[in-house]
């Protein structure tokens, strides 16, 4: 009788000085029996949900641990019925006090001593801190909707809010896919106009139709025309109108544009009295409109008039530092368009993408993650999911770079780590956490480049 009494009482000790060290630690653990009663809640849980130890005891989880995926998709009970654990699964959770705290979760069977499970184990970590610093982070690196760490583009985005105000024609140069359109919108959204933004791209309609969408008709101004139509300048009234791929239009739209720019007034198709447009322009092109007037083939007058501010995008390959936040970006919007918790993307995958060309730029980007999603069944973006065009384009790259001394992705990382460490005056801690890698990753580049 005395040896079961000290039995039980070691076990008693044991049970107390076990949820003593869970008590200790900052992030939240509770249990649960198999029908989903919490059986232990510990004091982090108790601060982070604000529901008192007591009052969690015996009741449903999903009573008392209200994340937002408790109705859909209970990553608990996914554990306890496929035996499969939840790793850092991001969640929200709406405390007691009707304040969202976003967290992340793991989750773990319960067995007994002859494996049997009897229940499950959720431990969850506040992530208010952390995801307000990753604000304050984000929001160095964003301007509207605009991502970048680029050093080119984050000196644009020191001057953007100039231009936005001037009112200026703004001339927008960079390869297609670069982001001019997104420029163009947020000079309008920081402008503060009260008008519509109204997008054209000169490039996809032919020229007569171009001059009636720009500028509108008349009733009877052709057989089709059955009523007025207001053109896209008319629209654009108190606005910005945005002129993509302007060195696309022929040279007798570029005398009547130039008229627009001069003297501020357009004529629609049939009328005999003039328009008056206050609409601000920003045009575009994938072209160098100062080669095109040395050709010959666009108006020296209309360049000078649309070369007011002009604004130059660089590919991205040159700016490679961006591709991870790019990344990362695209698997946020797509998780919420497709209602996927993809988590990211591997590092071999990462590694591929940071070598690549991508003549389609950013918006090649953005496909190459959207055709991710079709084929990623898990929680990670892995090489085996991007197209077969990247992958054999790489290994024909490779089988290139072999030749040589160093690859075009070793050149770029150099340049890209260099030019960080001199922005942060050498300090690593800084300079990993710019290019978002840790500082020991940061140590082992240094040294494969030999960067002192």
């Amino acid at each position: 009788m005395n040896s079961i009494k000290k039995s039980v009482s070691q076990v008693k000790h044991r049970n107390n000085n076990f949820e003593t060290i869970l008590d200790s630690i900052a992030d939240g653990v509770f249990t649960i029996d198999l029908d989903f009663n919490i059986t232990y809640f510990n004091s982090a849980a108790q601060k982070i949900t604000g529901v008192p130890g007591d009052q969690a005891l015996g009741q449903k989880c999903f009573d008392v641990f209200r994340a937002n995926i408790c109705q859909t998709i209970c990553a608990l009970g996914e554990t306890m019925k496929t035996g499969k654990q939840r790793i850092n699964l991001p969640i929200d959770i709406l405390n007691s006090e009707g304040y969202t705290v976003p967290a992340s979760v793991s989750t773990s069977v319960l067995k007994d001593k002859d494996g049997k499970i009897i229940g499950g184990v959720e431990i969850f970590r506040d992530l208010s801190a952390m995801e307000t610093l990753r604000k304050e982070i984000s929001n160095q690196y964003r301007f509207e909707d605009i991502i970048s760490k680029n050093y080119e583009i984050q000196g644009i985005f020191d001057i953007l809010p100039d231009i936005a105000s001037s009112g200026s024609t703004v001339l927008i140069e960079g390869p297609s896919g670069a982001g001019k359109e997104l420029f163009a919108r947020a000079i309008h959204n920081v402008s503060g106009k009260k008008g519509e933004f109204v997008a054209v791209s000169c490039a996809a309609l032919p020229d007569t139709l171009l001059e009636s969408e720009l500028f509108g008709y008349k009733k009877g101004a052709f057989s089709e025309a059955k009523k007025d139509k207001p053109g896209r300048f008319a629209r654009a009234k108190d606005g910005t109108i945005f002129l993509d791929e302007i060195g696309d239009i022929s040279s007798a739209l570029q005398v009547k544009l130039l008229r627009v720019l001069q003297e501020r007034e357009y004529e629609p198709l049939g009328a005999t009295v003039t328009a008056k447009t206050n609409a601000r322009i920003i045009a575009a092109t994938n072209k160098t409109l100062s080669e095109l007037v040395a050709r010959g083939s666009f108006r020296e007058d209309l360049f000078y008039r649309l070369n007011v501010v002009k604004i130059e995008l660089p590919p991205l390959s040159r700016r490679r530092e961006d591709i991870p936040l790019l990344i990362k970006n695209f698997i946020q919007k797509f998780n919420a368009l497709k209602d996927r918790e993809i988590t990211g993307i591997s590092e071999n995958a990462l590694g591929t993408l940071m070598q690549y060309n991508f003549p389609g730029n950013i918006r090649e980007l953005e496909n190459i993650i959207e055709y991710a999603f079709v084929l990623c069944r898990g929680e990670m973006i892995r090489t085996r999911h991007l197209s077969r065009e990247i992958l054999n384009g790489m290994k024909k790259r490779s089988d290139t770079d072999a030749k040589t001394p160093s690859s075009h992705l070793d050149a770029a990382e150099k340049e890209a780590i260099i030019e960080a460490l001199q922005r942060h005056n050498a300090n690593r801690g800084k300079t990993a956490a710019f290019l978002g890698i840790n500082k020991s990753t940061l140590w082992r580049k240094m040294k494969k480049y030999k960067i002192e």
